[in-house]
């Protein structure tokens, strides 16, 4: 059986913690800034970390990145 791959759009949005937790950012930073809040940018520039359902999921995309 061929070695798996990792999913490489993944891999681009996701980066590991140093605990192995699964880091990304927020949606809606690309654009219509002027109908959005300075509170809610300032919070869209911080990351986030990927919930435990979603995490489940995405593992399996991310098998060969570094913990």
């Amino acid at each position: 059986m061929p070695k798996m791959k990792t999913h490489r759009g993944a891999a681009k949005r996701f980066k590991r913690t140093g605990s192995g937790k699964l880091k990304r950012s927020h949606a809606y930073t690309s654009h219509l800034f002027a109908n959005k809040s300075q509170k809610q940018k300032r919070k869209l520039r911080k990351g986030a970390i990927v919930s435990s359902g979603d995490f489940k999921r995405i593992r399996f995309l991310l098998v060969n990145l570094k913990k």
